[in-house]
């Protein structure tokens, strides 16, 4: 266990960003009895910190606005804590340590997280900038969306994986009169987490509910009418789709432009070691605007870790610092149920397992190499599934449950337990 440098009881801390990394951190360190003396917490959004996780039910109707609402402005003030919204932090003066803003503040600080979350990517086409061109990253976006739906017409999602798949299942439940197309560039839907046959089978639900699914398409431009509103997309292959809007879900970029320009060290975002701290010894940063060796984050699990090493370091407290672990996926639409982790295709080492009751639309596959599971994809019937994650967190050799493993935790637990019950004859004893 390492102790990394903490603030001082004196020092001021300024957090940029108030979205899902910057409240946990902030819960985090209201709880140490040696928090910083001062917290600051710069939101470019005019709303205290919401679950940006819910967006997908907000949109589709399944939830309510307050329902998302991490804590009131009122909770920050409780905990000391000074909560400025509405404001963008424009230039960092490292040698000042000084934040310039929109509003036209200078804010001293002595220790400084970025936490400024990322933007959708977007695709490098002609017509990407028309007007009817949205993100689905906020609470703007998801009332930009539930308007959309109202209206009516044709909307267009591009991106098949995990995002795009909910924003377009939530358009497809608010608006009755709104015909949804979803364009994934690969030839198979959540492509990094699912393999062939869970794809399809996930296709084949989302059509079967009225979703138009369109399968390695690779977006050429867009079109605008005259009014310089979207009008249609044309792909490369020459078909052309008209539409009213376009939702753009094809992955995300790192909001590193506040660090890169301050001088920090970046690549596809700002660089941090294992104690989330910046090539800058008094900035850290922490989400999706950090890069942390090769990697970079759009998934919960992970930054919750980075929080709990970074309210660690920033109050004095042992920690072994972040290091990488595996993730499981889950979809958030209603009514499909899918859980995946590791690899989406065998190797040639792999010991494969499969189970599908075309029936009950059930289907799971397992990967295991030397007997140590290594990926799952569950489709239908999940509820094994954190069971099979913890075994191959753990490493767990399962030669002896293999035949009942496809069946989950109880089956393969009670053939192991039969097995280690047998005798076993030995060499001497077989002679």
């Amino acid at each position: 266990m390492e102790t990394a440098s903490r603030c001082s009881p004196n020092d001021h801390l300024v957090i940029i960003g108030n979205g899902m990394a910057s409240h946990r951190l902030v819960e985090a360190l209201v709880n140490q009895p040696q928090r910083p003396r001062a917290i600051t917490v710069i939101g470019a959004e005019s709303t205290p910190a919401y679950n940006r996780i819910l967006l997908s039910p907000l949109l589709a109707g399944d939830m309510q606005h307050d329902a998302l609402t991490l804590r009131d402005a009122a909770w920050y003030a409780e905990n000391d804590v000074t909560l400025r919204l509405g404001e963008q932090v424009e230039a960092i003066d490292r040698e000042k340590r000084l934040l310039s803003t929109d509003s036209g503040h200078a804010i001293h600080y002595d220790r400084l997280v970025l936490a400024t979350g990322s933007r959708p990517a977007l695709p490098n086409v002609p017509g990407i900038k028309l007007g009817g061109v949205h993100g689905f990253r906020d609470l703007d976006d998801a009332a930009e969306l539930e308007a959309i739906a109202k209206r009516g017409g044709h909307a267009l999602v591009i991106g098949g994986g995990l995002l795009g798949l909910e924003a377009a299942e939530g358009l497809r439940k608010r608006g009755n009169e709104l015909n949804v197309s979803v364009l994934q560039r690969s030839d198979r839907l959540m492509n990094r987490q699912l393999d062939a046959t869970a794809a399809d089978l996930l296709k084949d639900a989302l059509t079967k509910r009225g979703l138009n699914i369109v399968t390695q398409a690779q977006l050429a431009r867009l079109e605008g009418d005259a009014n310089g509103q979207v009008c249609a997309a044309v792909l490369k292959d020459g078909r052309r789709l008209p539409t009213d809007s376009v939702i753009i879900a094809a992955g995300i970029t790192p909001n590193a432009d506040i660090g890169r320009n301050a001088g920090l060290t970046t690549e596809r975002a700002v660089m941090v070691d294992a104690f989330l701290t910046t090539s800058d010894p008094a900035i850290h940063a922490l989400g999706e605007c950090c890069q942390f060796e090769q990697h970079t984050y759009g998934l919960v699990e992970p930054i919750w870790h980075q929080v709990e090493v970074l309210a660690a370091t920033l109050s004095g407290e042992p920690t072994d610092g972040y290091r990488e672990v595996p993730t499981a996926t889950k979809l958030k639409v209603s009514g499909v149920a899918l859980y995946a982790f590791g690899p989406t295709d065998p190797e040639p080492e792999h010991d494969e397992l499969r189970y599908q009751d075309p029936q009950s639309g059930d289907y799971r596959r397992l990967l295991l190499r030397d007997g140590r599971l290594e990926g799952a994809v569950l489709y239908g019937d999940t509820r094994h599934g954190p069971w099979y994650f913890e075994q191959a967190l753990a490493g767990t050799d399962l030669s002896a449950s293999r035949q009942a493993l496809l069946f989950g935790a109880a089956d393969a637990e009670v053939l192991k337990d039969q097995q280690n019950d047998t005798p076993h004859l030995s060499t001497s004893e077989a002679a």
